[in-house]
């Protein structure tokens, strides 16, 4: 009897613990399969994720490529916008300088029809020698009175040396300025210095105007008359500030200067278009002049 006591008790505690164990099992499984789902929308949902991350890339970089062909058109057109600046800043110098240019022209050919038109009235003035031919032949009185001039020839002469001086009246500014310059190349200096000079007086605003009065500078000097030198070059400096002969009439100056023994005012002279005019060809020969003096005096030294 406690034999079989002792296995019914054994038997129903096996299966109490049998029912206790299956319990948590099953619980254990749900949990597990809930898991496992999860798992899985966690999954898709991650999967989603991630096309939609390739999606958004692909935005992007289709928006980077549209903005960097913006950027690039945008470049472009602006420098296609500086190129057609420059070319038309460039074109508008061009007309400048051409309207410059044309406008001396104007003012050297209005000169010119002026000189032409002049000897319309030149005619009046030769009247003059006439009325003593008419003298002798009407009143002869006057007649007798010219015989002592020697006949009316020196009142017909004394206009023409005096129309030296306006000699080019009826000639154009090119012509009078090539005939005074081929005087200088023939070493006239007097005629040269005088056809300049009247040249000066005639045409006093033509743009060979400054080269007219530094050429007179130039014919002193060859000439040997440095003081008239001198005087010539600063009225190129003064009266033509502007003009592109002031360099070489500064380094002329100098070299005057120095040929009459005036070493301050040639070195002035010659500091003067080194400082104010670098780039110019005075200035180099300037340059080229002090370093001699310079090394002269080492020299002697």
């Amino acid at each position: 009897m406690r034999t079989l006591r002792t296995l019914v008790l054994t038997g129903l505690t096996a299966a109490t613990l049998g029912l206790s164990t299956t319990v948590p099992v099953h619980a254990a499984n749900r949990e597990h399969l809930q898991l496992m789902a999860d798992i899985r929308m966690l999954q898709e949902q991650t999967q989603q994720l991630q096309v939609t991350l390739v999606a958004l890339n692909d935005a992007i970089k289709t928006l980077n490529a549209r903005l960097d062909e913006q950027s690039n058109a945008q470049r472009k057109a602006f420098a296609d916008e500086k190129l057609l600046v420059d070319n038309l800043t460039g074109e508008v110098r061009i007309v400048r300088e051409k309207i410059d240019d044309t406008n001396v022209r104007l003012t050297s050919l209005s000169q010119e029809v002026d000189s032409l038109r002049t000897p319309q009235a030149a005619p009046t003035m030769t009247p003059a020698p006439t009325p003593p031919g008419a003298e002798n032949t009407t009143q002869p009185p006057p007649t007798g009175g010219a015989e002592p001039n020697t006949g009316g020839a020196p009142p017909a002469a004394a206009p023409a040396a005096g129309g030296g001086a306006p000699a080019p009246v009826g000639m154009s500014p090119t012509r009078l300025f090539e005939i005074a310059q081929a005087d200088y190349a023939g070493g006239q200096w007097a005629l040269a210095i005088q056809g300049f000079e009247t040249y000066l007086k005639t045409f006093p605003k033509t743009d060979k105007a400054d080269d007219a009065q530094f050429y007179i500078g130039e014919a002193y000097s060859l000439d040997g008359k440095f003081k008239d030198a001198i005087a010539a070059y600063d009225k190129v400096i003064n009266d033509y500030p502007q003009g592109d002969r002031v360099p070489d009439a500064f380094y002329k100056r100098g070299l005057a200067y120095s040929r009459l023994g005036q070493m301050d005012k040639a070195r002035e002279s010659f500091e003067t278009v080194i400082k104010n005019y670098p780039t110019a060809e005075g200035s180099r020969l300037a340059k080229q002049v002090l370093d001699r003096l310079a090394r002269g005096s080492k020299d002697q030294n």
